[in-house]
């Protein structure tokens, strides 16, 4: 903490040098916050969360970037060539403050709102970037980050590639005749599951593919127990990969809720990267696309390939 203070005190006093300005367009951005955030120089930018990395580098701007957060996962070269702040809901304001940047990036739900606070206190300019888990919201956001790094025309770029993905999505979609239930799973602590309701990025993934949040009745995460499960239905549970912590299919299958249900008869389980299910960035339409097929296969020769592959909008 006095490491911290002092730190505070060296940036409000001007002690710390900046890099020079780069871009210094005098740009405003209205954030997550509801405030209008002067930016003026982005030669030292600081991303916090995966999604707003990958937007960064898909928009040609990683030589701007000099810090990340364990979240920015793709591309991998994001986490192998930046200095990692840590994790996005545990950031310090030193490892941030200590890469003199001239502007901070961070998605909505960054924190401890303590170190949020700081940064704030600290007079670099913090942009909040809101979290909205819709089309929209993704369509927002790539546009947002855009205009606070001054390339409103390649975010256009990058948002009308997005955009035919999604057009491409809700078509395949419409392919579907009997939604199947999906129950996300993020963990299994002591035989209780944490899965996702409502106004979640699970919930809405599973709804882009085409399929239904087998839990319907309230919103975020929540611990369940065997009796919740039962009662959801689920048909089949999807989860994320995290290395050796990833929750594994025979652990679903023979535990004593699901196995009572259509997810250990039919062996349901689907496991994906998590910043490509979750992330909400440039690939989610291509994500949605992905777990559609592995939910319903026959849709597998109707699928589509993503415009982003084909789109250049890194200049």
């Amino acid at each position: 903490m006095t490491f911290c203070r002092t730190l505070l005190y060296l940036l409000l006093a001007g002690t710390i040098t900046r890099a020079p300005a780069a871009n210094a367009a005098g740009i405003v951005v209205h954030d997550a916050r509801n405030r209008d955030v002067a930016v003026n120089d982005i030669a030292r930018t600081v991303a916090i969360g995966g999604a707003i990395t990958e937007i960064l580098y898909a928009l040609g701007l990683e030589s701007r970037l000099v810090g990340v957060d364990t979240t920015s996962l793709y591309p991998a070269a994001a986490l192998h060539d930046k200095p990692n702040v840590g994790y996005m809901r545990q950031i310090s304001a030193e490892g941030v403050l200590g890469l003199n940047p001239t502007l901070i990036l961070a998605i909505q739900g960054s924190g401890p709102r303590e170190t949020m606070d700081l940064l704030d206190t600290a007079k670099v300019p913090l942009v909040l970037v809101p979290e909205t888990f819709s089309e929209d919201g993704l369509i927002e956001k790539i546009r947002l980050v855009g205009h606070a790094m001054g390339v409103d025309a390649r975010a256009e770029c990058l948002s009308t590639a997005v955009s035919a993905d999604l057009a491409e999505l809700r078509a395949l979609r419409a392919k579907v005749t009997k939604p199947v239930r999906v129950m996300f799973v993020m963990s299994l602590q002591n035989g209780r599951a944490m899965v996702a309701g409502h106004k979640t990025a699970a919930d809405e993934i599973i709804q882009l593919a085409g399929a239904a949040n087998a839990v319907d009745d309230y919103d975020g995460y929540k611990i369940i127990g065997d009796e919740a499960i039962v009662a959801a239905k689920p048909d089949v549970v999807l989860s994320i990969e995290r290395g050796k912590d990833s929750l594994q299919a025979d652990a679903v299958y023979t535990h004593p809720g699901f196995a009572l249900t259509p997810v250990a008869a039919n062996k349901s389980f689907v496991t994906m990267d998590g910043l490509y299910l979750l992330g909400f960035g440039p690939r989610t339409a291509a994500a949605a696309r992905d777990l559609s097929v592995k939910l319903y296969p026959a849709l597998a020769d109707g699928a589509f390939t993503s415009a982003l592959s084909a789109a250049n909008c890194r200049q």
